[in-house]
């Protein structure tokens, strides 16, 4: 009896029941192992240290793990102290959080980018092929709200720069592959040949600009502080008029000179249309622009009133030079001979 108090004096235990002891841990651990069944090994007992190799029972404190550093837990009073400050644990929550909403926001900026790639540009880029290489005799079905719903929904979804980028870079492609065919033209074909050209790309930029009204709307204007149809006329006007300037303003010059050589109406839309492209090119003929435009040479002053006249006296000879009768002069009023 005395020999069993002796031995249990000598085990200590705390008021959270670790059981720790010096001399007597060897005979507590016997004795327990005296009592678990064959096969089976004794639990370790192990006492909690804290840094510098001390029981934790000595200062009166146990460690606790914590997400946020390690914690010391009275062993009194259960209560802890956390030895990371409110602050550090904190700035550790706030730094975890946003890496996890800048993955997600990352994540989420591809899969729409995605979509955008797989489901919306694909039928945007079908109908503009088509309103592009449509001829003018051509009734090609388009669902103009459709295309809307597809603009609509890349705007929203913030893709306005992707969607301008691929409009513009598809435009481009085909104005360079007319520009390869009109290279191509002989001569005598080549004025009639850019009309069908630009006739072509005016009649499709009706049908392209509106329904690209609200990226025009809510990007181009309001952020690049430009228009859409500016935009797309200087696309022709770079790619397309600029390269057969030099070839396609002798030939207009030429047919100016000879009436009837050229259709009128074939005349008309040329040179108004390459006014409309830049009107600075007006310079470069002011004869030619002058016969279709008004207003390209400056107003009329009376000082040169004779300079008019003598101007006009040539322009009926060369009419007459060229088969054009000036009509019956036996009905005219006696005065006017005199």
């Amino acid at each position: 009896m005395e020999a069993m108090e002796d031995d249990s004096s000598e085990v200590k235990d705390d008021h959270n029941h670790n059981y720790c002891g010096s001399s007597g841990g060897g005979k507590v651990r016997e004795a327990l192992s005296s009592q678990v069944p064959d096969g089976l090994s004794a639990p370790q007992l192990v006492c909690p240290t804290v840094p510098g190799g001390e029981p934790a029972k000595r200062q009166g404190r146990l460690w606790s793990g914590s997400p946020c550093g390690s914690k010391l837990m009275d062993s009194d009073t259960g209560s802890e102290s956390s030895e990371v400050s409110e602050t550090d644990c904190s700035a550790a929550n706030a730094e975890e959080k946003f890496s996890l909403d800048s993955t997600s926001k990352f994540l989420l900026n591809a899969m729409a980018v995605e979509d955008y790639r797989k489901n919306h540009w694909p039928n945007l880029e079908e109908a503009i092929d088509r309103l592009l290489i449509q001829n003018l005799s051509d009734h090609i079905s388009v669902s103009y709200a459709q295309i809307y719903g597809y603009v609509y929904k890349c705007v929203c979804q913030q893709h306005s720069e992707l969607l301008y980028g691929d409009l513009t870079s598809k435009i481009t492609a085909h104005l360079q592959q007319v520009s390869t065919q009109l290279q191509a033209s002989p001569p005598e074909n080549l004025i009639e040949n850019f009309n069908v050209a630009l006739t072509q790309y005016l009649a499709s930029l009706q049908c392209i600009v509106p329904v690209f009204i609200y990226l025009n709307k809510f990007y181009i204007e309001s952020k690049l502080n430009r228009d859409m149809k500016e935009d797309l006329m200087k696309l022709f006007a770079d790619h397309v008029a600029e390269k057969h300037l030099s070839k396609l303003m002798p030939l207009l010059i030429k047919a100016h000179s000879m009436p009837f050589q050229v259709q009128p109406s074939t005349m008309a839309s040329v040179v108004k249309g390459l006014y409309s492209l830049r009107p600075e090119w007006a310079q470069l003929a002011p004869a030619l622009f002058s016969s279709f435009i008004p207003q390209i040479h400056p107003a009329a002053v009376e000082s040169r009133l004779p300079d008019y006249a003598d101007h006009d006296r040539k322009l009926q000879m060369e009419l007459s030079m060229n088969g054009f009768p000036r009509g019956d002069q036996s009905r005219k009023r006696a005065s006017e001979d005199s």
